[in-house]
């Protein structure tokens, strides 16, 4: 995963919890606008999400977060 990636995932994220709590859940378009303006960057974390994690549609924020950390979560 990319720098650039990983620091909007987890900047999503933190805003996330902020407004709706902990228990928010996120799909991966919450890190994109509702423009495809960047295919690979989409695709990037299309794979992450879908191929790599296996994750379903919506996952916790929280959950996201140690993902993306590299924090084992179950």
């Amino acid at each position: 995963m990319t720098a650039s990636l990983k620091a909007k995932i987890i900047k999503v994220c933190n805003e996330k919890i902020i407004l709706k709590g902990e228990n928010v859940g996120l799909s991966f378009y919450a890190f994109f606008e509702n423009k495809n303006n960047n295919p690979e960057l989409l695709m990037e974390a299309a794979t992450w999400w879908i191929m790599e994690h296996k994750l379903d549609h919506f996952e916790k924020a929280t959950k996201i977060k140690k993902l993306v950390n590299g924090i084992a979560t179950k």
